[in-house]
């Protein structure tokens, strides 16, 4: 047959185009592969529901205490994990399942650690997205109970790590000497929520964010081991900037005339 038919082609050569057209087979075949990994990664791009209608949390709006603290945890956190990768979130709708009838579960404020910030609709765990390592709860007249007696088992099936509930309000919601702080711990061996225990002055230790949690009034605030305040950007920068007027007033020089 290879006479007949290729009767100017030696073995040597016979061999060497079926390797080459093993080669190119098999460059096809991984490019197929890739296409259809590709595809099934699209076809995992649910399009929620509740992405483009609003749910009843976002119907119910917020008040200045909850857009004031969120904005300021967000600044605090931003500058605590400014050297590393990392994802802060407000508000994002977060889904489990690649059911695009899911209702979301939208934290007021959600830290994922290791991975970039981008912009995004929405979060989907059933997609390969990471859960959040933290997320934070502002309290509200409306959403307290839910905050407080469900949260903590949505988000331990989500794989939070650490959850907090916090109420700014004055006077606080929960009346009867409840603290205003609530914290809870995944326990994965158990799969559920821990109540975090705080010390006598009510502060409670994030181990995923090296820091005491602190009730402040209207205010959530963030200290280190050594009780020292986790600052704002702004706040660092301004610290920095008195720390250098500072030290030139100890030479004699006015920092105002430079």
């Amino acid at each position: 047959m290879e006479s007949r038919l290729r009767p100017w082609l030696k073995k040597g050569e016979l061999e060497r185009k079926a390797n080459t057209l093993g080669d190119v087979e098999g460059i096809g075949s991984l490019f197929t592969a890739g296409k259809e990994r590709t595809m099934a990664k699209e076809l995992k791009k649910v399009q929620y529901y509740y992405d483009f209608h609003p749910t009843e949390e976002d119907l119910m709006g917020e008040t200045s205490w909850h857009a004031s603290l969120i904005t300021y945890l967000k600044a605090v956190l931003s500058w605590l994990f400014r050297e590393q990768a990392c994802a802060i979130y407000d508000d994002l709708n977060f889904y489990q399942t690649l059911n695009s009838r899911e209702y979301p579960v939208a934290p007021d404020l959600a830290l994922i650690q290791g991975i970039p910030f981008r912009h995004t609709r929405s979060w989907a765990l059933a997609s390969g997205d990471p859960p959040p390592q933290v997320v934070f709860e502002i309290l509200s007249e409306e959403t307290w109970k839910k905050d407080v007696y469900e949260k903590p088992s949505k988000y331990a099936r989500m794989g939070v790590h650490e959850y907090f509930a916090y109420d700014p309000l004055e006077p606080p919601i929960r009346r009867g000497g409840a603290p205003r702080l609530m914290g809870w711990r995944l326990d994965a061996h158990r799969g559920e929520m821990v109540e975090i225990q705080p010390n006598s002055e009510g502060w409670i230790w994030s181990e995923q964010l090296e820091s005491w949690l602190v009730p402040d009034g209207a205010y959530l605030r963030l200290y280190d081991r050594e009780h020292e305040l986790r600052l704002t950007g702004e706040e660092a920068q301004a610290q920095r900037a008195e720390m250098l007027a500072e030290k030139l007033r100890s030479l004699g020089i006015n920092p105002d005339e430079l």
